[in-house]
């Protein structure tokens, strides 16, 4: 049996209003308020210094965006880690360089250190979420990072939907799997489809801890953003911790500002990984025609 390695993870659901300097001092503040209950390993939502300004295609949503790791976010969570002895994931609208622009995580040590980032793989393109106007898409591949309190693989919203990432990420040695996130209803659709996305969104993610054997933790964003006029989005919240098992071990509210705070025992990933070998049974040799977009 594999010894207990009991880690505390802290997910900061929250809003964004207009002003980024208010929405990371509020950020801030509630990592620090998970740090206060014993957070080690802190992530916040997708975007979080902003509304959620995809639901339109505006060039002056640019200025938005900020360096990585010079610009001023990354530097306060460093000091923020650096003082409080806390790892933090902090999504960010990165500016890369001119015309080039990524939706991306800062992964920063518990000593202050920056780790490295992940930029955002899977970019969509759907009603009021137009990110390919935005966001290159992500060309440093699925990674993992050894931080002071475990292994972790971090990725972004729309990632999650698909089983190669997660597993790609896995097989890195991650044991918990991070995803910064903003998702919610079309207002109009709600009543018809909303538990159904939902539950879809909540069961493929599950099933990332069922099939890597590995925790996955789910920020998500609250609030009905209008920014465009018109229905907006409704996010709705219900950020996730699943266990090695997939079962909902911490779950946060669908409107409240919340810091979900949750203990696990990274002892259990070796242990899930010995007994559902899905990793070990793995036909990596038929595999192939997975680089395909489809098999005639």
């Amino acid at each position: 049996m594999a010894s207990a390695q009991k880690v505390k993870l802290g997910l900061l659901q929250s809003w964004a209003d207009a002003d980024p300097d208010l929405n990371l001092r509020r950020t801030l503040a509630l990592a620090n308020a998970a740090a206060d209950q014993g957070a080690q390993i802190i992530c916040t939502q997708e975007l979080f210094r902003s509304p959620y300004f995809c639901q339109s295609e505006d060039h002056a949503n640019f200025a938005l965006a900020e360096e990585i790791p010079n610009g001023s976010s990354t530097r306060a969570f460093a000091e923020l880690a650096r003082e409080r002895g806390v790892v933090i994931i902090a999504s960010l609208f990165e500016k890369r360089a001119a015309g080039v622009y990524h939706n991306t995580a800062a992964i920063i040590d518990a000593d202050g250190k920056y780790l490295g980032m992940y930029r955002k793989m899977h970019i969509p393109d759907d009603p009021l979420f137009y990110e390919k106007f935005y966001f290159t898409p992500g060309d440093l591949g699925f990674r993992a990072w050894d931080t002071r309190f475990g292994r972790i693989g971090v990725l972004v919203c729309w990632d999650q939907w698909f089983p190669e990432a997660a597993r790609l990420t896995a097989m890195q040695g991650a044991q918990i799997l991070f995803y910064p996130t903003a998702i919610g209803w079309h207002p109009g659709e709600k009543d018809q489809y909303g538990h159904a996305h939902h539950s879809s969104w909540e069961t493929i993610q599950r099933a990332h801890a069922v099939a890597n054997g590995c925790y996955v933790a789910v920020t998500n964003r609250i609030g009905h953003e209008t920014p465009v006029g018109g229905d907006g989005i409704e996010f709705w919240g219900q950020s996730f911790i699943a266990n090695t098992s997939g079962e909902i071990v911490a779950k946060a509210g669908a409107q409240k500002e919340q810091v979900l705070v949750h203990e696990i025992d990274l002892g259990t990933v070796d242990v899930t990984r010995t007994h559902w070998p899905f990793l070990r049974d793995r036909r990596i040799d038929a595999y192939g025609d997975l680089t395909r977009r489809l098999i005639d």
